[in-house]
């Protein structure tokens, strides 16, 4: 649109006085055509820099009431501008009405066609040009490449490789990276390395899109050292630029020994100014480096000291904030966001803060959030109406999170029939979630391994012991699906729930995997509830065999025993975390007033209200100890 301070009525006037003007010796010389044409462009590219298509109709009107309708840089100018408002059909209509068609106008209409998603219709244009005996270059070829990487057509692909080879392009370096590109996005690892290899002449861009190559999920095909790789870059000269360390940041922060790298980027881009205040991009992905590293403290320094900041950088902090467990800084963060800086948060910002709604069980804010998206038109994608569902669920309005799965306004996937089911499963309502998935399965949408695990869950919660192992055995008959630890950790706490121990154990041993923590800890909840002294110690070796640094096991183990008078056995566990340095993080509870979160930890007296709570605290339980007590009659009598 454009800016309020220059009206497109004033904009006008301005052009028709100039025009006006101009109109009166037209077709006096050469001169005079040549200065309405540089008129006509600048006014073009003013319209296209602000995306303004009733300013390109205004001017293509003009262009054709001043008989400049065949100025193939005019023509050209309108075919981009029609194209990059969203309307290849104009640009469809300028380029037919042109007698006489260049190569730049070909082009022009096929890079339109490919800016706008219609890939059929370029490459058709682009068989029309070839039969019209109009040959393509190195443009033409790029952005059909372009357009099979987009859609994944490798066989297309390769044809237009062929088609450079043959027209002699290939030794091109754009050309050749257009290639790389394409191969890339087509997952052909092994004829983008082939390629690399084999060029003369490689710039910046040839190696980020080998560099891009090594982020891809699944790649195998490069066996050598990334990091050995980026250092070869640097010894021929080539120096890194911001999209080389936004394609490498993400690669850091997982796994190990990826830390220092993302520490030495981060060195790189200060030392050689790669633009940290004004490339949100290059900041966004050392925020998200640090958010995996579980550094959110360094990554909220990197978003402090960002001089631009836009709602892609805001939502890099707030996912950031949810990803380490900060719920109540992700929040307050969302709201400085609108309140201080005016930036109002698209799909993803508020896709990323209903998690942190869900930690806090903040059922206000979640609606909050559930309204602004409806005012704003933004409730019919799929991943807001999946994060609703989730939200309403673990926040104890199941109601609304019907209502949410039950609404046209979106078009349901795996993940909103799998959150629903889940959703039932954790209110205790089995029943409905095996309707849910039955009806799932009717309609032929096909359950993941996320929706096996809501509806066995939702029968172990419910005691629908034999609905479940029915269950459990259609994945493995009728889905052909070998059972995950997580789905068999399923089965063992709905037998363990049930009292059936002997059969969860027996199950365990017939697992056709090795049982991990999640197994045995669902045996050592089941063995708590029901009293089994002697199975709940064997399955509590087997877990603190398997995580022996995790202080949750030895603290739990300790309670059990303490409870049942067993203070030697306490006493020798406590020692054993002592000798591991093991350090149990106390728990935490909150409550949600007025907006504002108050959290609470074991024998924590940090609050400024504390005295007057633990107060309330003590009267609690003297009335609960006096409702409790009931007298002994027999004693009296």
């Amino acid at each position: 649109m454009v800016p309020s301070s220059i009206s497109s009525s004033f904009l006008f006037f301005f052009a028709h006085k100039s025009f006006t003007h101009i109109n009166s010796r037209f077709y006096t010389s050469a001169t005079t055509v040549f200065y309405t044409s540089h008129h006509l462009l600048q006014l073009l590219q003013f319209s296209i820099n602000h995306k303004s298509l009733k300013l390109i109709q205004q001017s293509h009107t003009r262009i054709y009431s001043l008989g400049c309708d065949q100025d193939p840089f005019l023509a050209t100018k309108l075919i981009s501008a029609y194209s990059i408002c969203g309307v290849p059909r104009d640009s469809r209509t300028v380029f037919n009405l042109i007698f006489h068609k260049s190569l730049v106008l070909w082009n022009s209409l096929i890079s339109g066609y490919a800016k706008n998603g219609i890939y059929k219709e370029a490459f058709d244009l682009f068989n029309q040009m070839c039969w019209g005996g109009e040959k393509p270059d190195n443009y033409t070829l790029a952005t059909l490449l372009k357009i099979s990487g987009n859609v994944g057509d490798l066989e297309t692909g390769k044809m237009v490789h062929c088609k450079s080879i043959q027209m002699g392009f290939v030794s091109d370096t754009v050309l050749a990276n257009s290639l790389m590109a394409m191969y890339c996005k087509c997952e052909n690892f092994g004829d983008l390395r082939k390629l690399f290899d084999e060029m003369l002449h490689r710039n910046t861009a040839s190696w980020n899109v080998l560099i891009s190559g090594y982020g891809i999920p699944g790649n195998f095909v490069f066996n050598e050292d990334m990091w050995e790789l980026v250092k070869q870059m640097q010894i021929e000269g080539i120096k890194l630029d911001g999209y080389t360390v936004s394609s490498l940041l993400p690669l850091c922060g997982t796994g190990k020994g990826k830390w220092d790298y993302g520490r030495e980027l981060h060195c790189f881009i200060v030392k050689n100014e790669l633009a940290l205040g004004s490339d949100v991009h290059v900041g966004c992905c050392l925020i998200d480096m640090y958010s995996k590293s579980k550094n959110v403290i360094m990554g909220r320094r990197v978003f402090d000291r960002m001089s631009c900041k836009n709602v892609v950088a805001w939502t890099s902090m707030i996912t950031g904030y949810v990803q380490n467990g900060g719920s109540e800084e992700a929040l307050n963060l969302f709201r400085e966001m609108q309140s201080r800086e005016g930036i109002e948060p698209n799909r993803v910002s508020l896709v990323s803060v209903l998690p942190a709604c869900s930690a806090l069980a903040g059922l206000i804010e979640g609606k909050q959030i559930h309204g602004f998206a409806i005012r704003n038109e933004l409730n019919h994608e799929v991943s807001l109406g999946n994060a609703l569902i989730d939200l309403y669920s673990k926040c104890g309005s199941l109601d609304c999170a019907r209502r949410v799965f039950h609404n046209d306004s979106f078009c349901k996937d795996t993940i909103s029939w799998s959150s629903m089911i889940t959703g039932y499963g954790l209110h205790g309502k089995g029943q409905e979630a095996i309707f849910l998935y039955n009806k799932m399965l009717q309609l032929g949408i096909k359950p993941d391994v996320i929706t096996f695990l809501g509806v066995l869950s939702a029968c172990g919660r419910s005691g629908l012991v034999t609905e479940g192992l029915n269950l459990y055995s259609s994945i493995i008959m009728d889905f052909g699906i070998t059972p995950t630890v997580e789905i068999c950790a399923c089965v063992v706490d709905m037998l363990g729930r049930s009292g059936q121990l002997d059969q969860a154990l027996d199950f365990i041993n017939s697992m056709p995997m090795r049982p991990g923590p999640s197994v045995w800890g669902a045996l050592v909840g089941a063995c708590i509830i029901h009293g089994n002294f002697e199975m709940r110690d064997l399955a509590y070796r087997f877990l603190i065999q398997l995580e022996p640094e995790n202080p949750s096991n030895y603290v739990s183990l300790s309670n059990v025993y303490a409870s049942s008078g067993r203070w030697d056995v306490v006493a020798e566990v406590r020692t054993r975390m002592k000798e591991k340095g093991l350090r149990k993080f106390p728990g935490c509870s909150w409550i949600n007033i007025n907006s504002k979160t108050h959290s609470f930890y074991v024998a924590d007296k940090a609050h400024s209200c504390s005295n007057l709570i633990h107060e309330m605290l003590d009267d609690l339980k003297l009335t609960m100890k006096g409702a409790a007590y009931v007298p002994d009659l027999e004693i009296l009598t």
